[in-house]
């Protein structure tokens, strides 16, 4: 993985076709590149060794996901870490001491963990154990309905998010919080900060196989609201395209090229020219499983304890942009 220090390039906008043949063009256009997408998308999952491991991977996390979804229904009791708002260290790992001793304030910022569409918090089992072995004192993750998929409105569940991180700051004590949002959890929790400044409270929020663009996959879902607001070019979507000075909120943006959800994968990236983005790139890690991958485990955990991000080499297969 290579970390450098430019900005991540905005894609370039197409150029309309001229003439009466745009609109037979057009759909030929969009036929022949969804035809070379999943062709590409194909020979990336069973074309290579990393590739068959990665589905391999989706597919038995997906079992032990499904296994886990009953346990994850019920909401977390939030449980401020005495002896981290108290700075006591001796009954602390190695580890959880060496992050309280070297930076204070991040050991003490509460983590709000968000989940995606008809998920639970049960999806952040592995990454919330680790981030409280690393040493954060507060790891709490939300439980929204499952009918906010189908009923409800991304908009409405951004400001719900934002009543969960009050009380969060109220129970804790802290200013600001980070917030690592999976999927549609990634998209609420943007919204938040960009349109309801929540800039104000959140410190860093971290995008998992988040929709920044959308997903053609929410066309095939029912025609209700969330749905909608997913499909690419969304009002929702264009909204968050608009200006957000003076954004004080810090994003890392992960995305997948083996994202079996979010069609095409590139729509999972978060360009903005006034968002300050670190966008990490997959190559053969699925959907859920993004949130047990080790690597991302690694680059969370680093990025919320205000750990310069390092090159690690993993064989070519991730790609960070610091912007």
């Amino acid at each position: 993985m290579d970390v450098t220090g430019v900005m991540s390039p905005a894609e370039e906008p197409g150029t309309e076709p001229a003439g009466l043949a745009a609109p037979v063009e057009r759909p030929l256009a969009t036929i022949a590149g969804a035809v070379w997408r999943g062709l590409g998308y194909a020979a990336r999952t069973v074309g290579v060794p990393a590739g068959v491991r990665g589905l391999a991977v989706e597919i038995a996390y997906t079992a032990v996901h499904v296994s886990l979804y009953p346990w994850g229904l019920v909401d977390e009791v939030l449980r401020p870490a005495g002896t981290f708002v108290h700075h006591r260290t001796a009954s602390l790992s190695p580890a959880q001491r060496s992050l309280v001793v070297s930076d204070m304030e991040s050991s003490t910022t509460p983590v709000l963990l968000v989940h995606g569409i008809v998920d639970n918090r049960s999806i952040f089992a592995l990454l919330a154990r680790a981030l409280r072995r690393r040493g954060f004192g507060v790891v709490h993750a939300v439980n929204f309905s499952v009918l906010t998929a189908f009923t409800g409105d991304i908009r409405a569940a951004a400001r719900e998010l934002g009543h969960h991180v009050e009380r969060l700051c109220a129970s804790t004590g802290a200013d600001r919080v980070h917030i690592v949002g999976h999927s549609l959890g990634g998209l609420m929790a943007r919204y938040y900060v960009q349109r309801l400044g929540g800039d104000a409270r959140v410190d860093t929020l971290v995008t998992l196989g988040t929709p920044h663009r959308g997903s053609l996959i929410a066309h095939f879902l029912p025609p209700t609201r969330v749905p909608q607001q997913l499909q690419p070019g969304s009002d929702l979507l264009r909204e968050l395209a608009e200006p957000a000075p003076d954004c004080r909120t810090r994003f890392l943006a992960v995305w997948s090229r083996q994202d079996q959800l979010i069609i095409p994968q590139s729509a999972a990236r978060l360009t903005h020219p006034d968002l300050a983005v670190t966008e990490v790139e997959l190559e053969h890690v699925g959907h859920l499983s993004m949130t047990i991958d080790p690597e991302v485990v690694h680059l969370v955990t680093r990025l919320l304890s205000r750990r310069p991000l390092r090159g690690r080499d993993r064989a070519g297969s991730a790609r960070a942009v610091a912007g």
